[in-house]
């Protein structure tokens, strides 16, 4: 009985100690102005917990006195965790904001309208694409991390030298601008090999927009454009390393780290790629992918000044050493005959910077760059000089003007000028006559917003071509959000381009066709329309975006590169009709609490050229195009497996048919599937390997008559796949912040 009473008196003891003990905890959980309902609240160590009602709310009780950690999770945001004290006297309230997981939503865009803005603020669709996604398939260049991206192909342009551009919703290279911080570095000359030599150490996002940008970013911007944004030297690691190779024996090393050298934050990043094994699996005595020896430099100063007016200067300098030919060839065959090799060397460097002026209450910013690319080429017997130098300079004015509208006025001018060892610059005398082009341009834009759902965009754009006189491009955005998870964008853009003949069609070189130009070169127009709808969503466990687009451009003074009026030449000139491409496209994503994560996006399109009535199939544009990622982790383990890959339908190719070339017009249906492991360390360490192009497709017949590569039947140009088949990769890469 003694022994009984002892064992109630201290289970009552016990009770009164733990409710004396305890402390109350009210409160609600939102995001921004809104209440998020159903959230998980528990205090961490314990096995106490709520869960909040419906408008937020939440009460938890009896919570031990001393410092606790509360911990709130909720399906579609971030976990957070924060400390508190608890004591017997006083009563605790809070409101805890948390974040929206899908950091979509929330991400820094400025390429749709030259402004910082969020995506889902942004009346223009862009699609924000960071290094993370990429490290799921890890590539040494932009170029072949680009094959992620849907609606955007890398296109290799040469069986032989390996050059390459990117088209954007079927468009050829020439449609598409590539720029580096919203500067128009990477065009015309070097779009052929300066894709290559942008490494993945020095990019923060890349932003892609599909469709015509002309309006603020003049000529070449007609198909679109992918703005590769550099990093932020204070807000990147300490330093980062990045080394990988295959069974290729491709070899690729990427290293950055920053620092602060007095009011300046300074990132000096770097890239070598090494491939100097000479590889022929389908035996036609050719290399099937080009050695490179390629070295990339970068390094970027910014400051912050008073009134958060920030001054940035960033460098870059690329040299490349790439050969592909005939697997005997050496450096001392270089320009001769009796060996086919086609080597390249390219010098390239870069300036460009950003100043915002200090003019009292006015946002006004001087935006600048530079580049030389110079090149030295052979192409079989074929010696090909080069030297391309642009000068730009860009004045933007981003004034808000009440409270509805938020105006930018820019002043542009591009100063190009190309010169090289061909006809295209010199005289009927035989002298020598550098191409130059004066572009000075002015624009205005003004986004209006309408309401809490409404958005527009308007902008204008003149530029003064001096070889073509003025040009005229207007554009027209409409934003509607019915809540903040479905968004509907209409865009209406006009694009124009003028021809750059080395970039239209690198073929004319490497294989034994000749230039022709029929007629004086008109600019080329395009009219464009995209609808675009988007939606953000939450489910049991996880949540998600799709994304529907749907494009249809019209060409005027379409130029064209025609190969089949005569199997020696390349005719260049401005179609006696029309082109249109148009398509629908469809981007999903979902994350589940699970640690899966779906990405998959496919694009069906057609664009062709209508002439005389006849409608003619752009070639190497297939009608489906269709991509993926699936990754897995496992939390304990901190083991990740993604499995990528890219499916293509048929299309059009180049084929010599007045020379007796019986391969198939059309390519096959085909693939390429990657999968690959990556264990995490707490350190920040990581270890990645897997597979490549694991069902080891390789394309046909690549090159026609490679047995007689000096003759007129020579020609690398039947390209539709990268001529590498199964490898297995090994990398370890290492971030220390």
């Amino acid at each position: 009985m003694k022994r009984k009473l002892s064992s109630y008196i201290f289970i009552i003891l016990t009770f009164i100690a733990f409710t004396s003990l305890g402390g109350e905890i009210r409160g609600n959980i939102i995001n921004k102005d809104k209440a998020v309902g159903f959230a998980s609240i528990v205090i961490l160590n314990t096995k106490i917990g709520t869960q909040a009602d419906e408008n937020g709310k939440f009460i938890i009780k009896n919570i031990p006195v001393g410092k606790q950690t509360i911990q709130v999770s909720s399906i579609g945001y971030k976990t957070k965790q924060l400390i508190i004290s608890i004591s017997e006297e006083k009563n605790i309230n809070l409101s805890i904001e948390i974040e929206e997981e899908n950091a979509q939503l929330n991400e820094v865009v400025v390429t749709g309208t030259m402004k910082e803005t969020s995506i889902n603020e942004s009346p223009a669709p862009i699609q924000i694409l960071n290094p993370t996604f990429f490290r799921k398939n890890p590539t040494p260049s932009l170029f072949e991390s680009l094959s992620m991206v849907n609606g955007v192909r890398p296109q290799l342009n040469c069986n032989v030298c390996n050059t390459g551009d990117i088209h954007i919703n079927g468009m050829e290279g020439p449609y598409t601008m590539v720029m580096i911080d919203g500067m128009p570095i990477v065009s015309a000359l070097s779009s052929v090999y300066g894709l290559s030599g942008i490494p993945n150490s020095m990019v923060e996002r890349i932003e892609v927009m599909k469709g015509p940008a002309s309006t603020l970013y003049g000529s070449e911007a007609v198909g679109g454009l992918i703005n590769v944004i550099t990093k932020n030297p204070s807000k990147a690691p300490k330093f980062n390393f990045d080394f990988n190779t295959n069974s290729y024996l491709e070899n690729n090393f990427d290293a950055s780290s920053k620092s602060k050298i007095g009011k300046f934050d300074v990132l000096f990043s770097g890239n070598y790629f090494l491939l100097n094994k000479r590889w022929d699996i389908n035996q036609d005595n050719f290399t099937d992918i080009t050695l490179q020896n390629r070295t990339s430099i970068f390094n970027k100063w910014s400051m912050r000044r008073s009134q958060n007016r920030v001054f940035s200067i960033a460098a870059r300098y690329i040299y490349e050493d790439r050969f592909g030919g005939e697997i005997h060839w050496q450096k001392s065959n270089r320009g001769g005959s009796e060996i086919y090799g086609e080597s390249i060397f390219t010098k390239r460097i870069e300036m460009l910077g950003s100043y915002q002026l200090p003019i009292d209450k006015q946002k006004v910013t001087l935006n600048f760059s530079f580049n030389q690319h110079q090149q030295n080429s052979v192409y079989g017997n074929t010696v090909y000089l080069a030297t391309q130098k642009i000068a730009f300079g860009q004045l933007l004015w981003d004034k808000k003007l009440g409270k509805n509208h938020d105006a930018l006025l820019g002043l542009t001018y591009r100063n190009t000028v190309y010169d090289d060892n061909t006809p295209v610059t010199q005289t009927n005398e035989n002298k020598n006559a550098p191409d130059l082009i004066s572009l000075p341009g002015v624009f205005v834009q003004d986004e209006i917003t309408l309401n809490t759902k409404n958005k527009l965009l308007v902008g204008l754009r003149y530029d003064y071509n001096s070889k073509h006189g003025g040009i005229t491009t207007p554009r027209f955005n409409w934003k509607f959000t019915s809540n903040k998870d479905n968004i509907f964008r209409l865009s209406l853009g006009n694009g124009y381009r003028v021809v750059n003949l080395f970039s239209e069609d690198h073929a004319a070189l490497t294989g034994s066709r000749k230039t022709l130009i029929a007629n004086e070169l008109k600019p080329e127009r395009s009219y464009n329309i995209t609808l675009d709808y988007q939606r953000f969503f939450s489910f049991e466990n996880g949540y998600g975006n799709i994304q529907l687009n749907g494009f249809y451009t019209y060409f005027s003074n379409k130029i064209i590169a025609d190969y089949d009026q005569n199997p020696e030449l390349v005719v260049y000139d401005n179609l006696k009709g029309y082109g249109i491409s148009k398509g629908v496209a469809l981007n999903t994503e979902f994350n589940f609490t699970s640690s899966l994560k779906l990405f998959a996006g496919a694009t069906v399109m057609d664009v062709f050229r209508k002439e005389k009535e006849l409608k003619i199939n752009q070639i190497q544009t297939p009608h489906f195009t269709g991509n993926y990622a699936f990754s897995y982790t496992l939390k304990k383990a901190q083991l990740t497996f993604d499995l990528t890959g890219n499916l293509y339908s048929p299309m059009r190719l180049p084929v010599v048919r007045a020379y007796g070339d019986t391969r198939p017009e059309y390519s096959p249906w085909f693939g390429i599937h990657n999968i690959q492991a990556t264990k995490r360390f707490a350190n920040g360490l990581q270890l990645y390997g897997g597979i490549k192009n694991f069902t080891n497709f390789l394309p046909k017949d690549p090159i026609f008559s490679p047995e007689r590569p000096f003759s007129v039947q020579f020609d690398p140009s039947y390209n539709y796949a990268p001529l590498q088949g199964i490898r297995g990769f090994v990398g370890v890469r290492w971030s220390m912040f």
